[in-house]
């Protein structure tokens, strides 16, 4: 990946430990790359309760219990889904903070309303739920690395 991103893991290792807590992550559009740069760090097990690649709305419904309604009225790729996907990764794997991931990383796939780019992270921890929306730039590749970056900066923020 990048070095930035390495960096964000290993903090997002180093302080997930020394504060005990346990992360997971639901991921859809990065299909498994955030959880593969917290376990390239040294350590991880400590911290690290484990990842749903959530990548169908199958997968999104029956392990994460995102609502049905939800993807049909707004889309998988949406802030309520996001927001779901956190809470449900939360409860499924049974850690401390969840951070979801879902968009159109393209190159097809997206419309006016939802370009090409649009991502929502979500968070989930006891204390609160939620998601927040971007719309990043570039190849799929280019999409998907920003994604893991702003999952993590996400997590390390609530974690502080």
């Amino acid at each position: 990946m990048d070095r930035k991103i390495d960096d964000l893991a290993r903090q997002t290792v180093t302080l997930a430990t020394e504060k005990k807590i346990m992360i997971g992550f639901a991921e859809s559009l990065t299909g498994g790359m955030i959880s593969s740069e917290i376990v390239s760090v040294p350590g991880a097990s400590a911290c690290l309760e484990g990842s749903v690649v959530s990548y169908s709305n199958e997968v999104k419904m029956s392990i994460l219990g995102v609502q049905e309604d939800v993807i049909r009225n707004f889309g998988a790729v949406s802030e309520l889904c996001a927001k779901q996907m956190a809470s449900g990764a939360r409860k499924a794997l049974d850690c401390d903070m969840a951070v979801s991931v879902t968009g159109i990383a393209g190159p097809a796939g997206g419309t006016d309303l939802k370009p090409v780019g649009t991502v929502y992270i979500g968070f989930s921890s006891e204390e609160k739920c939620y998601a927040e929306h971007f719309v990043f730039e570039g190849s799929r590749e280019d999409i998907r690395t920003a994604t893991v970056e702003n999952a993590l900066s996400i997590l390390l923020q609530n974690m502080k």
